[in-house]
């Protein structure tokens, strides 16, 4: 049985987003969300290389950065949970990539990436609904 809109799903809450520029901001929180986590991750590496040790102790070197540390592991699997609860609901397909980005980056380009493609897919579904309302 495919996905059928419901109150949440309503045709002019989804013309609104797109008629806005919500899909190139999204794109510019993909491309930050990779440039500027890596901009930190590849000289560590360059200096100690997949040094899972060295990883965990800088990362909980201070409170400060254990917090952070923590907060990213929580929002991870908060956006996990999203991904496969919202990716079936919509009949998304490819739900691995955004564990990929999540895995490879981490949550600042996988949860851009799933809102980008959910927005789509919201599209989608709108222009199958005009189709057959037509």
């Amino acid at each position: 049985m495919g996905y059928q809109m419901d109150e949440r799903d309503h045709p002019r809450t989804l013309q609104f987003w797109s008629n806005t520029m919500f899909q190139p901001i999204l794109i510019v929180f993909c491309i930050l969300g990779t440039v500027l986590p890596y901009s930190q991750f590849v000289p560590f590496l360059l200096e100690y290389g997949l040094d899972l040790s060295q990883f965990i102790e800088q990362l909980f070197a201070t409170r400060i950065s254990a917090f952070f540390g923590m907060d990213v592991i929580v929002s991870a699997l908060v956006f996990l949970t999203f991904v496969f609860w919202e990716g079936r609901r919509l009949q998304m397909k490819h739900l691995w990539v955004y564990v990929m980005s999540l895995l490879l980056v981490g949550v600042s380009l996988g949860l851009p990436l799933f809102l980008l493609m959910r927005h789509r897919r919201f599209e989608e579904l709108l222009h199958s609904t005009e189709t057959i309302a037509s």
